[in-house]
């Protein structure tokens, strides 16, 4: 039986993704957000240092996301999702100056690392047909004790993926989630992996439209409500402590758990959750992105990592940015903008910027950190987890986290 009320605690990705499908259910829903502000990490803000509208990070999406394609449907946002005709990706190699583009075919069969103007520049079929042992890499392995980590393929194109696929360096991160991103990427078919990049915001294809679907469907969200504690029964959570009130829940109420790993290991008795995480660094640049420049370029042999082109700023990518957190903003900026300027081409004085350093991004993709992601179900019948961080079967996504709150739903309202 479908539950009287849901209430969801954390606004983020997966807390409206499960909002989102409970809704278009049937079911009744109320999201607690602890802060001022929907989205978690995938959201859009006003920077009055740049005078517009940047996100808090470079997200993207792939094509063959199909959790994360299939929230966009129901809220009716995959329009505002741009992507290019086929699985093409531009690099650059700044300490060469040489530039390519990886262009696959989007069938199964990869018959693009073939030809040599496709593949990577400097590789041999037999690098990439090496990529089969991740597929079978044992359980707790890390990827450098399952592939070579050298050579031209993973310096050029598998490391800068899996770099920002598990925001964690490649070669001590989990075999296991690399090789779900490899099987969902690269042995998928390049129908599956073309990159949709919200151009004109997360917030406004993500978050917005999600708010409006939710609202229209007779739920609510409220804002500053952090939750203090979890009252528990026999085998029930009975009330939710927000600490200036406290929620009742009836026998049919259930409760999906959204927030971040460390909130819900305080909340949850014996909860076991990721415990390392690692840093994302972004840097915005207010410049008109020079014409016939790629909307997104994977770069090696530099710190920057990708460079996006949006409306009006260029913005970078940088993942496990640990070492990154101790230079000041100046010295980021100048050092970035210096690569950045080579890579677009530009000329001049470094325009207006602004550096987002995110300290505990995501979970580090880690052998001993993925077997401390609990699944959805708890001992409390009434009582699901979402969240990147949970038992999705890949690393801290976009998807991972849609596909977490689908899930959870699935658990309390099932179709």
């Amino acid at each position: 039986m479908t539950p009287r009320q849901i209430h969801i605690v954390g606004a983020g990705l997966a807390g409206l993704s499960a909002a989102v499908q409970l809704a278009s259910r049937g079911s009744s829903v109320t999201v607690h957000e602890a802060t001022n502000q929907a989205g978690g990490r995938c959201r859009s803000y006003y920077d009055s240092t740049l005078g517009m509208e940047i996100d808090n990070g470079n997200h993207l999406a792939l094509s063959g996301n199909k959790a994360a394609l299939a929230y966009l449907d129901i809220i009716g946002a995959r329009a505002g999702l741009t992507a290019p005709p086929s699985a093409s990706f531009p690099f650059i190699d700044l300490a060469t100056g040489e530039r390519w583009t990886v262009r696959a075919n989007d069938g199964i069969v990869p018959w693009w690392i073939l030809d040599p103007a496709r593949r990577v520049p400097g590789t041999r079929l037999r690098e990439y047909f090496t990529l089969a042992k991740l597929l079978r890499a044992r359980a707790g392995a890390t990827i450098g004790e399952t592939i070579s980590c050298s050579g031209p393929l993973y310096a050029r194109l598998i490391e800068p993926l899996l770099m920002s696929a598990l925001n964690t360096e490649p070669r001590s991160g989990s075999a296991t989630l690399a090789a779900a991103i490899i099987r969902e990427t690269l042995a998928a078919g390049g129908r599956n992996y073309r990159p949709l990049i919200a151009y004109n915001g997360l917030s406004n294809v993500f978050i917005a439209p999600a708010l409006r679907y939710i609202a229209d469907h007779g739920g609510a969200v409220n804002y500053g409500r952090r939750l203090r504690q979890l009252a528990f029964g026999a085998d029930r959570v009975t009330a939710l402590d927000f600490g200036d009130v406290s929620i009742p829940l009836t026998p049919s109420d259930a409760v999906v758990l959204a927030a971040p790993p460390a909130a819900a290991k305080s909340l949850v008795p014996e909860l076991t959750t990721p415990t390392e995480s690692r840093a994302i660094v972004n840097a915005h640049f207010r410049v008109v992105p020079p014409e016939g420049l790629a909307p997104m370029i994977g770069v090696v042999n530099g710190m920057t990592q990708w460079l996006f082109a949006f409306p009006g700023r260029l913005s970078v990518t940088i993942s496990a940015a640990d070492d990154l957190l101790d230079l000041s903003r100046e010295d980021l900026a100048r050092r970035i903008w210096s690569e950045v300027a080579v890579i677009a081409g530009l000329a001049g004085a470094m325009p207006a910027w602004q550096i987002v350093r995110e300290r505990r991004a995501t979970f580090a993709a880690l052998p001993r950190q993925e077997a401390k992601r609990p699944g959805a179900g708890t001992a409390w019948k009434n009582l699901v987890l979402a969240g990147d961080w949970t038992r999705t079967g890949l690393p801290a996504t976009i998807e991972g986290a849609i596909r977490s709150g689908a899930k959870a739903a699935e658990i309390l309202a099932p179709l």
